[in-house]
């Protein structure tokens, strides 16, 4: 199917319509609503702007003679700005970047091609990575009875009001309802105790890609907070603590590629504190990101070590090399969709999304310019030869020969979509045997020569990866602040901080943290504990209690 129709016949048609009708028609919730009132003035706005372009082309023609109509169309930009309205924009900006589509059930959320085309390339890298260490894929069906989620009561406990439930099938009530998992340790671990014998069936090391379902309630966010999402989830057993701790490690570090290497986002490694470890787990490890534009922090991904509670629950047993019966130790990891989001608010601007090269599915896009009484079938040549070079040495390109828009159009609707690089081929150019170059992330134009073209742009696109993390880590770390006092702390938090404070580590006071925080803004959590920890001179202080500190840690509100 490719791009959307640029066919606008019906413009008038679809600008008569209310949006309160298509709502009523298809049962959208009142954010789409919204959405739909704001598709349906840029609907009137371009084909009232179309008129007026038209009508003045018509007018030129008759007096130049013919001339081919070139449509131009308008109202691509944002509404909102991203430091003005970072919420509204950043529900533009996922329908009009094509990442989204709303659906008609809330917290719901249709994945589009260009958004699919993301996870693909993050999956494609995962999935080699783990196949290196020797964890299999396999699959799991999506429910689970609720004897067996209710298992392990800690775990339940944390996930009980996110459980979806199926009580029905047609008309008649089920004996006994079926959940849909939220998470699959339940699902998997009743059959590792029937896999698992003996030491020789060790280590025993699964992953799965699949859907799961929370049934969040409050501020569902496309991306950030959904109430069905993608992930991969692994699932390990070991005969030692020491084998499981060595791969929560090394899987947090896939983790930290998938931010840093390839969405170019950076991250803090650390441990989860008790409060917010995952339930029914030993430990928790996690990647931390930060928006600088909201002052929240999102656990990006996590590693966690779970012990041998689920062993304990699930009769999970082996025998070791000297006959004796052991508890085997388990992990558990997962990375979602919510990668995707973090990367649109962290490098998303008023044009738009910005994607890293690594991960655009298109990451060069060929624009022709042909002007007035140029060679436009040997432009058109030159722009799909361009494109062949590219293709041909690894370069993710594509040409738009739509002869419907002007290139001014083309250029406003590829930065809208984030594409890193976009080159122009003029008639000038094409008589020079060169290219115009310009960079989404910061709109600078390069002329290259045909000769150097590919060399020219990979090093362009490694530039702008590098760019993307260096500008993005230079945000997140200006909003990073040292605090000591409650008072600072108090200040730092208003100023939408991520703040790093000596702390004494004990539940109590965390909880006490929450509850002195709670607002319209939400409250300040701890996010993580890096393992990167600075100096802690003896008799530091905690920032909340005045006890002894143990640990820095960083604290804010969080997603």
């Amino acid at each position: 199917m490719g791009e959307q129709s640029s066919d606008f016949s019906n413009e008038p048609l679809i600008s008569a319509l209310a949006p309160r009708v298509l709502c009523r028609r298809f049962r959208l919730s009142a954010l789409c609503f919204s959405a739909i009132s704001d598709f349906h003035r840029f609907i009137y706005i371009q084909h009232e702007a179309r008129i007026t372009m038209a009508g003045k082309e018509a007018n030129n023609s008759g007096s130049k003679g013919k001339k081919k109509e070139v449509k131009k169309e308008t109202g691509l930009g944002l509404s909102y700005k991203k430091d003005e309205n970072f919420g509204e924009w950043y529900s533009e900006v996922v329908v009009n970047g094509e990442m989204i589509e709303y659906y008609d059930i809330s917290g719901c959320y249709i994945l589009r091609p260009w958004a699919m085309s993301i996870w693909e390339i993050l999956q494609t890298f995962f999935d080699a990575e783990i196949k290196k260490m020797k964890i299999k894929n396999c699959y799991f069906p999506l429910f689970v009875s609720s004897g067996v989620l209710q298992k392990e009561k800690d775990h339940i406990e944390g996930f009980a009001p996110e459980v979806a439930w199926v009580t029905k099938s047609g008309d008649s009530e089920l004996e006994m309802p079926i959940a849909i998992r939220p998470t699959s340790e339940t699902v998997m671990y009743p059959y590792f105790s029937k896999w698992i014998r003996g030491h020789r069936d060790l280590p025993l090391r699964l992953n799965q890609w699949c859907n799961v379902v929370r049934w969040e309630f409050s501020n569902p966010t496309p991306f950030i907070r959904s109430r069905e999402f993608l992930w991969q989830e692994g699932h390990t057993a070991f005969a030692t603590k020491a084998e499981a701790d060595t791969e929560v490690l090394d899987i947090l570090e896939l983790y930290r590629c998938i931010y840093e290497e390839f969405l170019a986002v950076p991250v803090i490694k650390g441990k989860k504190s008790e409060h917010e470890k995952f339930a029914g787990g030993l430990y928790t490890t996690t990647v931390e990101a930060f928006i600088p534009s909201t002052g929240r922090g999102v656990q990006g991904a996590t590693s966690h070590c779970l012990g041998q509670n689920f062993a304990k629950m699930f009769e999970i047993n082996f025998e070791n090399e000297k006959g004796e019966k052991q508890m085997v130790w388990q992990n558990s990891w997962a990375y979602t969709t919510r990668t995707i989001g973090v990367m649109i608010m962290v490098h998303g601007d008023d044009k738009g999304l910005v994607l890293p090269p690594r991960v655009a599915s298109v990451q060069v896009i060929v624009v022709p310019v042909p002007y007035k009484d140029a060679d436009t079938k040997g432009i058109f040549d030159a722009c799909s030869n361009t494109v062949k070079l590219l293709e041909e040495s690894g370069i993710r390109a594509e040409v738009d020969l739509r002869d419907n828009y002007s290139p001014g159009w083309k250029y406003s609707h590829w930065e809208m979509k984030g594409v890193p690089l976009r080159i122009e081929i003029g008639p000038k150019d094409f008589e020079k045997k060169q290219v115009r170059a310009v960079r989404r992330d910061d709109s600078s134009k390069h002329d290259i020569p045909m000769a150097d073209l590919v060399e020219k742009v990979a090093k362009m696109l490694e530039d702008i990866q590098q760019n993307l993390f260096n500008i993005a880590k230079q945000k997140r770390d200006a909003c990073i602040e040292v605090v000591h006092t409650w008072d600072k702390f108090i200040e730092a938090l208003g100023q939408k901080k991520m703040i790093l404070a000596p702390w004494c580590d004990e539940e109590e006071v965390e909880k006490d943290v929450k509850t002195r925080t709670k607002g319209e803004m939400g409250a300040a959590k701890s996010l993580c504990s890096p393992f990167d920890q600075p100096e802690l001179p003896e008799g530091t202080l905690c920032f909340a209690s005045g006890k002894p500190a143990k640990k820095w840690t960083y604290w804010g509100r969080s997603y």
